[in-house]
């Protein structure tokens, strides 16, 4: 029995397809690109997508214009010309609304050249250290940040991958792309108005979470601290750190051993321990036990309970101790799992942190409070803040390697001045030679990135890693698919729809519809996929309507990054899940009218610039 036998059209076929799809990216059991990965491969076996055009999304213009942003904004990162920002960022004062003036206006702008998410992940450090020196909760800081991040990249074509999507999509039918700056009239109104939004108002609404995303409260360092001696009968001496661990059968982080007043961090530390070793480590109640019993390892200064101290007394005893832990060798860092990070469901054993990656895991953060139990026992997920030890030399390029996100104890290193100017003059000379049409944008940005990586202005291994495989699979997988859609005459379906609803109605309340359902797609799935499958719909409404095609994509390409109200919808609003203490419901309270300021701004500026 064929499909058709039973009265499934092609259309019908591609809509069972992309709401199987909608419901697993919505489930989040499986990683996006491998959802997106089946949808295409379904869509080819079901005769939707033919197989010889299965992967040509792989080549698409949009796809390679994407991989090169990637790695520009990773040769921005390296270079120093965000550091050079950030470090005047940094020199804000106490006023709340000064700080997110300065900070949300400063992503707003960075990505706009640069990937957002990159603009981000640069300048969550220095919220963190802003809210920490200044005594704000970061809470009051990241979420603005975050939405300015999606704020800003509607203000150029290579700001975020919808804008990319939507001009790849207007040459396929007119035979003209959207130009670097097209969407800049209507993003950089967008983007202001938004950003005064969330300056003034905007920041009354996120929770204050006093306290409870900072590393102080997070990670009660000195409330674990524990100082164990190495006798002549303990079972650990003669042991290496490693073999004591094998012999443990646990993943309890050895800060550094003091052996005759000379302390090493355990990460430097390569020999065997002997009688008088001192081991400075991390341990609980259940550790120190387990350390007793196994090894023959004793406490010689374990934490006392203070005696009739008061708070402040408390708390000021409490931040010298965890100076004190925090010095030159022990090399702490705080980082965030990133949502693509390898991480994911996986162990601390199963990564083979410590003997691939050289990290030790200290203690691990979740929902802005410690977890209890034990190291090994936890499987990592996005948004999980991480204490960790590790050379100060590799730690870096462990954690880009593992996909986390420095947060605290991150310097700003300034590049050097000749790559600094090469990296911007480089990106100028994209720029130019875009607006004058003398090359496409992909081929354009593609020459920018492999200039870049030529002269080293970026590592060649860094250049790879820039470019974030989940990303460029799933648009290279959704674009076939949103073909289908077009092809199949379920774009049309949908369009007349909305046409038979707006029929009695001005075409804005047409438009008002296609933002708001976009806009809810895009929460839900990558803003990139929601354009994806948008921009078919939309340009047959605008069909329907006999009316011009830009205005219906200008509407799907702002709504796509309007991914306001849930942490889910944007990896941007994910990344500060876990460093601002956030909740799932916390997002809408600030992202729901954050989003009807920018549909009510955005509509009137698009049918202005780009008439019906």
């Amino acid at each position: 029995m064929t499909l058709e036998s039973l009265g499934l059209s092609p259309s019908t076929l591609v809509f069972i397809v992309l709401g199987l799809t909608l419901a697993a990216f919505i489930w989040g059991r499986f990683r996006y690109d491998l959802v997106a990965l089946a949808a295409l491969l379904g869509s080819v076996m079901l005769g939707l997508v033919p197989a010889d055009e299965a992967f040509a999304g792989f080549g698409h213009p949009a796809v390679i214009t994407v991989a090169a942003v990637l790695v520009l904004s990773r040769g921005f990162e390296r270079s120093g010309v965000v550091d050079v920002i950030a470090n005047q960022v940094l020199k804000v004062g106490e006023r709340l609304m000064l700080q997110l003036l300065v900070l949300v206006g400063t992503v707003v702008v960075l990505s706009g050249v640069m990937n957002n998410v990159g603009a981000l992940a640069l300048l969550l450090p220095v919220a963190m250290r802003l809210a920490r020196e200044h005594n704000t909760s970061p809470s009051l800081l990241l979420m603005p940040l975050a939405f300015g991040s999606l704020l800003g990249g509607l203000t150029t074509l290579i700001g975020t991958p919808p804008n990319i999507i939507i001009s790849a999509y207007r040459g396929n039918i007119t035979g003209d792309n959207f130009g670097m700056f097209s969407f800049s009239p209507v993003g950089v109104v967008v983007a202001l108005v938004g950003l005064a939004f969330i300056v003034l108002v905007g920041w009354r609404l996120t929770p204050k979470r006093s306290g409870q995303a900072a590393a102080d409260d997070m990670f009660d360092t000195a409330n674990y601290l524990v100082e164990l001696n190495v006798t002549k009968d303990s079972k650990a001496n003669g042991l290496t750190l490693q073999q004591l661990r094998d012999e443990l059968d646990e993943t309890i982080p050895v800060l550094a051993v003091v052996r005759e007043d000379n302390r090493r961090a355990g990460y430097q530390f390569h020999g065997v321990l002997q009688e008088g070793d001192i081991l400075l480590l991390e341990a609980g109640p259940d550790e120190l036990k387990l350390l007793e019993d196994k090894i023959g390892l004793s406490a010689i200064a374990e934490p006392e309970e203070p005696e009739e101290e008061s708070e402040q007394e408390t708390d000021a005893k409490k931040s010298d101790e965890r100076q004190a832990v925090d010095t030159e060798g022990l090399q702490l860092i705080e980082a965030v799992v990133r949502n693509d990070s390898m991480m994911i469901n996986r162990s601390v054993r199963q990564l083979r942190l410590n003997q691939q990656f050289g990290l030790h895991l200290v203690a691990v953060a979740r929902d802005g409070g410690r977890l209890k139990q034990r190291l090994r026992d936890i499987r990592f997920q996005t948004g999980d803040v991480l204490l960790l030890q590790g050379s100060e030399n590799e730690i870096t390029d462990s954690l880009s390697s593992l996909g986390c996100l420095p947060l605290a104890s991150r310097e700003l290193h300034l590049g050097q001045p000749r790559k600094l100017a090469m990296s911007v003059g480089i990106f100028a000379l994209a720029i130019v030679a875009m607006l004058f049409d003398l090359l496409p944008a992909a081929v354009a940005m593609s020459t920018a990135a492999l200039v870049s990586l030529l002269i080293g202005v970026l590592p060649l291994r860094d250049g790879y890693q820039a470019i974030d495989g989940p990303v460029i699979v799933l648009l290279a997988a959704m674009l076939p698919v949103g073909e289908a859609l077009e092809t199949s005459g379920g774009a049309d379906i949908i369009a007349d729809a909305l046409l038979r609803f707006g029929v009695e109605w001005p075409i804005i309340v047409s438009l008002v519809g296609l933002f708001l359902l976009s806009m809810l797609l895009s929460n839900v799935v990558n803003n990139a996929a929601a354009a994806l499958l948008m921009a078919p719909i939309a340009a047959s409404l605008a069909n329907g309507f006999d009316a011009s095609l830009d205005p219906f994509l200008m509407v799907v390409a702002v709504s796509a990054s309007c991914a306001f109200l849930t942490p889910i919808g944007h990896q941007s609003n994910t990344l500060v899940l876990g460093p601002g203490g956030y909740r799932f419901s916390d997002y809408w309270k600030l992202g729901l009218p954050l989003s009807l300021v920018v549909m009510a701004t955005a509509i009137p500026a698009i049918l202005w610039v780009w008439p019906l």
